[in-house]
């Protein structure tokens, strides 16, 4: 067995994961529909959160933004392991392209207390908690 080296921390976690540039968002900033944004760039979470936040500001059922969120958030998922992240750590609320995934977990936890899916309410508000606790007070807090 080989020693860690001097001076590393043995209590960090993994690093913060970093998102690349959601080409969603700058198509969203400039007016564009977000159903045509979601058609277009399908693995988009921002384009999945700006759906299920449209659903959710126009009144609709909040099955309907539970699915748009829900669909996000696998999205996100994937975007996620696909940018180093290993199931868990921080996603910083401050860096921009990691907005579209914590929002999307925001409206998931959201909706999912409107349906009455408390404990999948429960781990979602936890996931953003541990996963940004800026993106929990601002969403959710």
């Amino acid at each position: 067995m080989t020693n860690p080296p001097i001076g590393s921390d043995l209590m960090a976690g993994p690093p913060p994961t970093l998102l690349p540039v959601d080409p969603a968002a700058e198509a969203l900033a400039s007016g564009e529909d977000a159903m045509d944004v979601v058609r277009r760039l399908p693995a988009s979470p921002w384009a999945w959160a700006a759906l299920a936040n449209e659903a959710a500001s126009d009144g609709e059922d909040a099955v309907t933004v539970y699915a748009y969120a829900r669909v996000g958030y696998h999205r996100s998922l994937d975007l996620l392991r696909r940018n180093g992240w290993k199931g868990h750590g921080p996603v910083p609320w401050e860096h921009e392209p990691n907005r579209g995934f914590l929002t999307c977990l925001a409206l998931l936890a959201r909706a999912a207390e409107a349906i009455g899916e408390a404990d999948e309410h429960e781990r979602c508000s936890t996931f953003l908690r541990d996963s940004s606790p800026a993106a929990y007070d601002a969403l959710l807090g």
